[in-house]
């Protein structure tokens, strides 16, 4: 709901690329803390405080590392301010041939810069929060987010500005007043699971020497994913609108990452770190393995749904307002690229808590960079070879996108392999050949579906129309594959009815 709003107000033109630089930079940091990256080290640390030395060592250590991160982020802040015009240069080269919009960016992405500061220090206490089995509070902070952008958006219709810079500033002081607001509800969180923690001044100390040596190999690694975007954002700066279309083809494939990737990444991390201190080795490999079979059940047939139907996803959820015919087609192909490396993206956060829970953050990062290095000289070369021949360019920055996950992927499954830390079992042997037929069979009955509902896909049946018909075709991909997920037994109706209980259990707690 929120990109919808965007792309309504924003499009993808000058505005809509100044905007989305301004918002990728800070954002590339909550990222790289708050989705696992930073918490890589950070949990493990802290949970074998918490419960070998009990919760005053533990607190006391997590107020070590909030001094340290907070007076480190206040100056990089702080920096950035000061020399965002010099910045702007690394961070959207493209941008000078258009001085307005390299002004705008400046200045929206000044704007935005204190939101790294506050959700750097809400990853922290979202780490010690997940650390001690609370999961509510740093969930929260996005749907905080998404809140705070949907009412500046809505402001900036109701006074009128639509694809102006006014709308862009607005917009930023959304993100800006999210920070807030996140980071408040964090320190309520802390403050009901008895974990307040106080700002002290930062001090030497071998716990945060320890966090250090394995915080900055983590962020790399965990952040891979997140580079990656953001150098793509920098290349598509050369290109008008790309930064903008490449940005809401990554909200759409982001929603299955954050929802299954992410999800079983946090989750898993604390839960392997403590099977591997009881050593229970069976216990985390089966804990890896359920994790993989769980994240492969949702993911795979996420991405073939939409690689074989962008343009109506694309259609429907963006094409009004500022958001043209010609913009869908754009964003709909980086989209189906995208989604082809969507399984790995998870994979990646399904195969690093193995690595991080032994305090090993050196060999994830070493893959990432290689990973990185491969995507960064790949979407240079595509970028430009596509230009060339007369080809959307920025299809070149999805692809190396998308092999450089695979590539990251493949690297840390391996290397777990031959250390003999991830044995796939026999269940996941035969359900994941089961889960890919499974999709195609969705796939296919999408593409026979989808010419039958064209007409009512279209802007001019309304939203409402759309909508309802877009997930009619969800209802029919849904139907099919849960049919071949059952008749096969990749889950049992018994299976499913406990996995159902145990979450309406634990709604009702």
């Amino acid at each position: 709901m929120r990109d919808i709003l965007i792309a309504a107000t924003l499009g993808s033109g000058w505005v809509a690329d100044a905007f989305v630089v301004a918002f990728r930079f800070p954002n590339l940091f909550r990222r790289l803390f708050g989705e696992g990256a930073f918490n890589s080290a950070f949990v493990p640390l802290f949970a074998k405080r918490l419960e070998g030395e009990g919760k005053d060592a533990a607190r006391s250590f997590a107020e070590e590392a909030l001094a340290w991160l907070f007076f480190v982020l206040l100056g990089l802040t702080i920096i950035a301010e000061l020399t965002m015009p010099w910045l702007m240069y690394v961070l959207a080269p493209g941008f000078d041939a258009q001085p307005e919009k390299f002004d705008l960016a400046v200045l929206l992405t000044r704007i935005t810069m204190p939101y790294l500061l506050c959700m750097s220090l809400v990853a922290l206490m979202s780490g010690a929060l997940n650390s001690v089995g609370r999961f509510a509070e740093s969930s929260s902070v996005s749907i905080v987010l998404n809140v705070a952008m949907m009412v500046a958006t809505l402001v900036s219709l109701w006074i009128g500005y639509r694809a102006g810079p006014e709308a862009g500033i607005i917009q930023a002081l959304g993100v800006f007043v999210a920070g807030i607001l996140q980071l408040w509800l964090l320190m309520w969180g802390m403050k009901r699971a008895g974990l307040t923690l106080k700002l002290r001044w930062p001090r030497a100390s071998d716990g945060m020497r320890r966090l250090l040596a394995l915080g900055v190999p983590g962020i790399i690694a965990g952040g891979v994913t997140q580079l990656n975007i953001a150098i793509g954002t920098i290349i598509a700066s050369m290109q008008p609108g790309a930064v903008s279309q490449l940005y809401y083809a990554d909200r759409i494939y982001e929603l299955p990452l954050a929802i299954v990737g992410i999800a079983v990444g946090v989750v898993l991390l604390p839960d392997v770190a403590r099977q591997l201190r009881a050593g229970n080795l069976p216990a985390v490999t089966d804990s890896q393995n359920r994790s993989l079979e769980f994240a492969m059940m949702l993911t795979i047939p996420a991405a073939v749904a939409l690689a074989v139907m962008p343009n109506e996803i694309v259609q429907v959820l963006f094409q009004r307002g500022a958001f043209t015919s010609a913009d869908t087609l754009a964003t709909a192909s980086v989209l189906a690229v995208f989604a082809l490396g969507l399984p790995a993206f998870v994979m990646i956060k399904v195969f690093s808590p193995a690595y991080f829970a032994r305090e090993d953050t050196k060999t994830p990062m070493r893959y990432a960079a290689i990973s990185l290095t491969a995507n960064t000289l790949g979407s240079i070369v595509l970028f430009f070879v596509l230009r060339e021949k007369g080809m959307m360019p920025q299809l070149g920055i999805a692809i190396a996108t998308s092999l450089g996950g695979w590539l990251n992927a493949a690297l840390l499954f391996f290397t777990l392999r031959k250390r003999g830390q991830f044995d796939i079992d026999p269940r996941l042997k035969r359900n994941l050949p089961l889960i890919l037929l499974a999709s195609i069979a969705m796939a296919a009955a999408l593409l026979i579906a989808t010419p039958w509902l064209g007409d009512r896909l279209a802007p001019s049946s309304g939203f409402i129309v759309q909508s309802m018909a877009l997930g009619a075709l969800i209802l029919l991909g849904l139907a099919v594959y849960a049919a071949f997920v059952l008749a096969t037994r990749v889950m049992t109706v018994a299976q499913l009815g406990r996995v159902l209980g145990r979450r309406r259990s634990g709604s009702s707690a």
